[in-house]
């Protein structure tokens, strides 16, 4: 069969599929001087690599794309990470930004939170909404979402450790609000093997940890079908000081232990891969990132097809989440930073992203402004509607530099893979501690660079200048958290303590067994049963993970 066999075929089959269900925003689209924009441009010579390397938009390997058409039909989920103070300051932010054309929400917990621990704990004085919103009960989550139909918008969210609780309360609030459980849209992170590498903001050791995921591998797949149960986290990876090549590599091979974790677990791999999802960084090297977001997609579905089996191709899809590169920013001349964003979001949109956060110019320094958060939404929506990258399907496939990079970065990481295979797998090589390992030496060589002056950072190491900082600050109030601590109490005086006490009981007994969790989360959160108490709960069955030194 030829390669325009192929197109022909393609275009009959899935294309057309696709089309049915989602129709291109213009009949036509043209550049300024009038010419028509292909919508899959081809090599016009035959390629006898085409259809492994590259093959169609919507087709394994699904280098080009994992939708057909991808931004002419509709563009990538617009989401700026946010959350601060409390939920009703969190909730005017993200007000304010779905009416400046925000398409999706993301929620950034602040580290009482993220580690499971209430508002009124001591260990979280000092701590409470400062770099995020601060969430201890059900009561807080239907503030946070006050407004906001839940099943309207897609919500992501940026918690691991007790994602499953989060998740929970979120489906509490869903129900309150009258929401189909089953239509509900978004993303929990819920990675915790990235945690061990490079964040740190676990609780529980790691098997304990890896049946809360699994189990709401189980329960999202029968409940609710349409969110992503994990975000694997390659981002974090990368604010670390990871390569590229090692972000790919280091993200499948800990996807590749959630999705055996799961097969351990008894369920097939073809009920819960389509609902695994990706959560990459944008760095700078503008071609080397647009590569790397092929090579990803292409790995994955070799890895899904052939090492696991899967059968449906939605399970072969790395359907992936991106934020720009936090550790990019520079507090010295932060305006620059906006073009930063710029030219690594760009390098997002071209690899084929399904959403995207840019960063504020303003994060080097403090939490972002509602001005610093409009230009870096408005960064997305000048991409999305006047550049014209977005009216081509992969525009960029068929660059001899593109391709090169892409193949490069792909056979890297298949080697790093390799490594991680040889050691048992990603949790013995996190154990082992080579991830962090090779990551460290990775964040070396790299500072290195820049203090020699071999790698220029624009502002810091070359053409400085003299200046004072103009910007508008955001503060929070340390007040915040005295509420917070007051709300609390009120909430534990007025419920039913003796429903209370026998839940907890049964989340006890629940710990020490094998039954899916994630039902037992949602009735306590109805029950008002905080955050912290569960997580305390489950501190005193399964205990604390501790780090060892390498």
């Amino acid at each position: 069969m030829t390669l325009q066999d192929q197109y022909n075929k393609w275009k009959e089959t899935t294309l057309k599929k696709s089309l049915d269900r989602f129709k291109e925003r213009k009949e036509r689209f043209e550049t300024s001087s009038g010419i028509e924009v292909p919508r899959l441009p081809m090599p016009a010579d035959e390629d006898p690599d085409y259809d492994e390397k590259l093959g169609f938009p919507g087709e394994y390997p699904f280098t080009r794309g994992v939708q057909p058409t991808m931004y002419r039909s509709r563009f990538w989920t617009m989401r700026q990470y946010a959350g601060f103070a409390t939920a009703e300051d969190t909730n005017k932010r993200y007000r304010y930004l779905l009416a400046n054309g925000q398409t999706g929400l993301s929620v950034a917990f602040d580290l009482p939170t993220q580690i499971g621990y209430d508002a009124d704990d001591p260990i979280a004085a000092g701590e409470v909404g400062k770099v995020g919103v601060s969430i201890s009960s059900i009561k807080d989550m239907e503030q946070l979402f006050d407004q906001i139909p839940l099943d309207k918008v897609s919500t992501s969210m940026t918690i691991n450790a007790p994602a499953g609780v989060l998740l929970a309360m979120y489906i509490a609030v869903a129900k309150r609000q009258g929401a189909d459980v089953s239509k509900l849209r978004g993303t929990i992170q819920n990675d915790i093997l990235k945690e061990y590498v490079a964040r740190g903001t676990y609780i529980f050791p790691p098997a304990p940890s890896m049946r809360l995921i699994t189990d709401t591998f189980q329960f999202c797949a029968k409940e609710a079908p349409n969110w992503n149960t994990i975000s694997i986290s390659g981002y974090h990876i990368r604010e670390a000081g990871s390569t590229a090549m090692q972000e790919v590599a280091f993200t499948l091979a800990n996807g590749m232990a959630y999705v055996e974790a799961a097969l351990k677990a008894g369920l097939n791999v073809d009920e819960f891969a389509g609902q695994l999802s990706f959560f990459f960084n944008a760095h700078n090297n503008f071609l080397e990132e647009v590569a790397k977001f092929r090579a990803a997609r292409r790995l994955w579905a070799k890895i899904m097809r052939e090492r696991f089996k899967a059968q449906k191709p939605s399970s072969w899809q790395l359907r992936f989440h991106t934020q720009t590169a936090g550790s990019t920013l520079t507090a010295q001349q932060p305006e620059n930073n906006v073009v930063r964003v710029t030219v690594q979001a760009l390098s997002a949109v071209l690899g084929g992203t399904q959403s995207l956060h840019t960063n504020s110019m303003d994060e080097a320094l403090w939490l972002p402004t509602e001005k610093a958060v409009r230009v870096a939404l408005r960064t997305q929506q000048i991409i999305a509607y006047e550049s014209g990258v977005a009216d081509s399907v992969d525009p960029l496939a068929g660059s001899y530099l593109i391709e090169y990079l892409t193949d490069e970065i792909e056979t890297g990481a298949q080697e790093y893979i390799a490594k991680i295979d040889e050691m048992g797998g990603a949790l013995q090589s996190i154990e082992k501690g080579f991830m962090q390992n090779e990551i460290q030496n990775a964040a070396y060589a790299a500072q290195q660079a820049i203090e020699r002056g071999e790698q220029v950072v624009v502002g810091v190491n070359q053409f400085t200048v003299e200046e004072s900082l103009t910007l508008e600050r955001l503060k929070v109030d340390p007040a915040i958290e005295t509420g917070q601590c007051e709300r609390l109490a009120a909430l534990r005086a007025n419920r039913d303590s003796a429903k209370v006490s026998e839940l907890l009981s049964q989340l006890e007994s629940a710990a020490r067994g094998t039954s899916n969790l994630i039902p037992l989360f949602i009735e306590c959160a109805e029950n008002d049963i905080t955050l912290g108490e569960i997580c305390n709960t489950l501190r005193g069955v399964w205990g604390e993970y501790v780090a060892e030194g390498f």
